[in-house]
C-alpha cells in the first residue's frame, strides 16, 4: 500500500496526468464543439487514427514534425468533414456513419503503414522525430511545480490554452452564438438567417482539427511513431468527457483530467506488482463508473423539474 502512495503523491506521476490528459483535453474539445452545433461528432476516433498516422508518414518522409503535425490535423479534419457530408446532406444517422468512419480509419491506417512500409504494426522503422517540449526556465527551478509543468510536450500546453479559447468561442463570439443557436433551435437560427449547415460544417471541421491534434500528439508527441490501432477508445472516451463535463469547457477540462488521472494511475501501476488485467481496466472501469454517476444525476434533474408544485390556495389580492 505504501508504494501505492508513494506512486500517486510523486510529481513524476502528477506530470503523468498532464501529459496522459492531453488527447482526452483536445479531442472532448473538439467532441464539446461538434456536439453544441447538433451533430455529434462519433467519429472522434477514427480523426485521431487518421491523424496519428498522417502525421507520422509524414513527417518521416519529409523530415519536418510540424509538416507532420499540420497534415495530421488536417486529416483529422477531413473525416469530421465527411462525417458532416454523410449525416447533413446524405441523410445518414450521424451514430451509424460515424462508426463506420471509425471502422474505416482503422482498416485505411493499417492497409496504408503496411503498403508503404511492408509493417502491419505500425511506422516503428521510420524514423519520423517528436514535436517539441516547452522547458520554462523560471518555473523549473521551483521544488516539485517545475518537475511536474516544465518538459510538457508543446500540445500539452495547447490542449490546456484551447479550453479558454473554446469558451471564448462559444459565449463571447458571433459564431459561437450561431453555433448553440444551431444546436439548440436550427429551425429558428433557420428563420433569422442563420446558414445551418455551414456552421455545422465550420464546427465539425475545428472539431476534427482538435481531434486530429489530440491524434498526432499519440505518434509525434508521447512517442516518435505510429502503431496500429494506438488510439484504442480514447475517442470514445473524449465522447464521455463531453457529456460529464455538462457540455460546458472547463467541465469537459475538468471530465478529460479525470480520465487522464485513471490512464496514468493505470500505467503506474503497471510498474508495481499489481496484475496486469486489473491495471489494463482501470481507465475503462472508470469510464462506465463517470457515465453511470451522469446518468444519476441527469435522472435526478429530471425528477426534481417534474415534481408538482404544492397548492398553496389562491393568490391573494393586490390592493390598488
Amino acid at each position: 500500500m505504501g508504494s501505492v502512495l508513494d506512486v500517486v503523491l510523486s510529481t513524476a506521476f502528477f506530470a503523468a496526468i498532464l501529459g496522459v490528459s492531453t488527447p482526452y483535453v483536445l479531442a472532448a474539445l473538439g467532441g464539446l464543439l461538434a456536439e453544441r452545433a447538433g451533430v455529434p461528432n462519433i467519429a472522434l476516433e477514427g480523426s485521431m487514427l487518421s491523424a496519428a498516422c498522417t502525421g507520422a508518414l509524414v513527417a518521416g518522409y519529409s523530415g519536418s514534425v510540424w509538416a507532420g503535425a499540420v497534415c495530421g490535423i488536417a486529416a483529422g479534419s477531413l473525416l469530421a468533414l465527411l462525417l458532416g457530408v454523410l449525416h447533413l446532406y446524405l441523410g445518414a444517422d450521424a451514430i451509424i456513419a460515424g462508426i463506420g468512419l471509425n471502422l474505416l480509419a482503422a482498416g485505411a491506417t493499417s492497409y496504408t503503414v503496411y503498403a508503404l512500409l511492408g509493417d502491419k504494426g505500425g511506422t516503428s522503422r521510420l524514423h519520423s522525430g517528436a514535436l517539441p517540449s516547452v522547458r520554462l526556465p523560471l518555473i523549473e527551478d521551483i521544488p516539485g511545480l517545475g518537475a511536474v509543468l516544465s518538459g510538457q510536450n508543446v500540445l500539452t500546453w495547447a490542449a490546456l490554452a484551447t479550453t479558454p479559447v473554446v469558451a471564448w468561442l462559444l459565449y463571447r463570439t458571433r459564431f459561437g452564438f450561431h453555433l448553440r443557436a444551431v444546436g439548440e433551435y436550427p429551425e429558428a437560427a433557420r428563420s433569422v438567417g442563420i446558414h445551418v449547415h455551414r456552421v455545422q460544417f465550420r464546427a465539425l471541421a475545428l472539431s476534427g482539427a482538435l481531434a486530429g491534434a489530440a491524434g498526432v500528439f499519440l505518434s509525434m508527441g508521447a512517442v516518435s511513431f505510429f502503431v496500429t490501432g494506438m488510439t484504442a477508445g480514447r475517442g470514445y472516451i473524449a465522447l464521455a468527457a463531453v457529456f460529464l463535463g455538462a457540455l460546458r469547457p472547463w467541465g469537459v477540462l475538468l471530465a478529460a483530467l479525470g480520465f487522464g488521472t485513471a490512464e496514468a494511475l493505470a500505467v503506474q501501476l503497471g510498474n508495481l506488482a499489481v496484475p496486469g488485467q486489473l491495471v489494463s481496466a482501470i481507465p475503462y472501469v472508470f469510464t462506465l463508473l463517470a457515465l453511470a454517476f451522469f446518468a444519476w444525476r441527469r435522472r435526478r434533474a429530471s425528477r426534481t423539474d417534474a415534481a408538482p408544485v404544492p397548492f398553496t390556495g389562491p393568490p391573494a389580492m393586490e390592493s390598488p
